[in-house]
């Protein structure tokens, strides 16, 4: 599933007078006079001018897509087919932008924790350059002043739709550090130069929504083996590879190669098909975080449940009431600290099948619910030699975890579910009635990152004897609420960004 209304006509803001970057301008809603009344074919022509090289069998269409503009297929495709290929030049970056020498020159200025800033100064001079070479691709991006990013959400709105989720907590976040960026950086930089960006640009909420479209429609291209002690690259725009939209079970994954970026079929792809790519293995917390949509149970494979690290320590605090016991305890958790097992935002993180952060989640459990003695040898000697006896911590294996192990996990998912708003049958009884269709669209997105797994469908697994004294459905519960395990450490992908940091 991909974002709604995905390409229409970009639309930047206006603004007049004295400015004042904590109260922009709305945008305009018309700034182009004379727009191209068919983008597609302007862009398909902007490709043949710059090198960018589609397959006859693929097709730009709004027709056959699940959302806006999307990639089909014209005739049928096999595994290795090439569908495009994306010159180097023909990439939107601070490297090929038409203020390339300045943005070299100034790069010390311009480092920011998000590392995102020469990008973005990039886009914003593109945006209002009337002779920009990228103005065919601009004219396919999403229409600004409608992206569906949680941002873009009233305050109320987010709290309510998406609580529990971690997502407002990491959306203010994001806005905070877009805000410190913005004034500390970007509008200094812009006001240095005002022959390269007019009053239309030097708006906070257009920055706000490019920060948004670089988090959903950039591309980071991945370090080399011998790199990984280098800092990420930084983003950069891919046209016609940003056309493609997302589901987990994708038939297209992009290429990287000294002279362009292939986009290549992954799996057979029948004609009149949509062509998917990957924007990275993401749970649905992550996905309506980064990109505004969501996947719809049970499509989404990827979609994981978090349980916050605090809450498993709440958790093994629970019924303590001698005091030596409570500092003993928070010893073994300062301790866990140490040992880069733990942290105040962290999350473990459970996957369909298994714990992706089994050995954190192994670890944890062990030194909550050692003995004082056995925390002294643990100290001692570093930690145990035994390790987990299979490679990963599979959900099926759950119930072979020593009984305190279980309890102390039963009490968090316990914990995790007084986060959240509704409960499991309140939410499966709405999707089953006719309301659900007259619900609004972020209310209906909301429900798919809710709790509606079915007891069924994990019965044998997610709810196996150590769970039994839970109400039906309470895993079911967690795992399908998306949750932000910490606003600083989100799954990477090495094609697609996935947080402004």
């Amino acid at each position: 599933m991909a974002a709604p209304a995905k390409r229409s006509r970009v639309v930047a803001p206006a603004g007049s007078g004295e400015h004042d970057p904590a109260s922009d301008p709305d945008p305009d809603p018309d700034p182009d006079p004379d727009p191209d009344p068919d983008p597609v074919a302007g862009f398909l022509r902007w490709c043949g001018q710059v090198g960018l090289e589609l397959s006859p069998k693929v097709a730009v269409s709004r027709q056959g897509t699940v959302a806006g503009y999307g990639m089909v297929a014209r005739e049928s495709l096999q595994p290795g087919e090439l569908l495009f290929a994306v010159p180097r030049a023909a990439l939107l970056s601070p490297r090929t932008c038409s203020i390339r020498g300045l943005l070299e020159r100034e790069q010390g200025a311009l480092q920011s924790q998000s590392g995102w800033v020469p990008l973005l100064l990039a886009l914003l001079h593109e945006l209002q350059a009337p002779a920009s070479l990228w103005s065919p691709y601009l004219a396919l991006w999403p229409k600004l002043g409608q992206l569906e990013h949680p941002m873009f959400w009233p305050e109320e709105e987010r709290k309510r739709l998406l609580q529990g989720t971690g997502v407002p907590e990491a959306v203010e976040k994001d806005l905070s550090n877009i805000q410190s960026e913005y004034c500390s950086i970007v509008l200094p930089f812009m006001e240095a130069h005002p022959d390269l960006f007019s009053h239309r640009v030097r708006s906070l909420e257009l920055y706000r929504q490019l920060v948004a479209l670089v988090m959903a429609y950039s591309f980071q291209e991945p370090l080399e083996e011998d790199e990984d002690e280098k800092e990420p690259n930084s983003p950069l725009m891919v046209p016609a590879a940003d056309i493609l939209n997302h589901v987990a079970n994708h038939n297209a994954n992009l290429e990287y190669s000294p002279d362009c970026l292939r986009m290549v079929a992954t799996q057979p792809i029948p004609k009149g098909h949509e062509i998917f790519n990957t924007y990275g293995q993401m749970a649905n917390w992550q996905l309506i975080h980064m990109y505004g949509f969501v996947e719809p149970y049970p499509d989404n494979t990827d979609d994981t449940a978090d349980i916050q690290m605090v809450t498993v320590r709440e958790a093994a605090l629970q019924g303590i009431k001698v005091e030596a016991e409570r500092l003993l305890l928070h010893e073994r958790w300062d301790f866990l600290c140490k040992l880069e097992m733990v942290g105040e935002e962290g999350a473990f993180v459970i996957g369909r099948k298994e714990v992706l952060t089994d050995e954190e989640l192994i670890t944890t459990l062990k030194v909550l619910c050692m003995s004082a003695e056995e925390f002294t040898e643990f100290k001692d000697h570093s930690g145990w030699e035994d390790k987990w006896e299979e490679d990963s911590l599979m959900i099926t294996n759950i119930p072979r975890l020593k009984a305190s192990w279980k309890q102390l996990l039963r009490d968090s998912v316990l914990l995790t579910l007084q986060t959240y708003a509704t409960d499991l049958k309140t939410e499966q009884d709405l999707l089953s009635s006719e309301v659900y269709v007259k619900l609004s669209w972020r209310e209906q997105q909301a429900l798919q990152i809710g709790r509606h797994q079915t007891t069924k469908d994990y019965s044998s697994t997610l709810i196996p004897m150590w769970y039994r004294d839970l109400n039906p459905g309470s895993m079911n519960s967690i795992y399908h609420q998306g949750r932000c395990p910490t606003w600083r450490t989100l799954i990477t992908h090495p094609s697609r960004n996935c947080s402004i940091s």
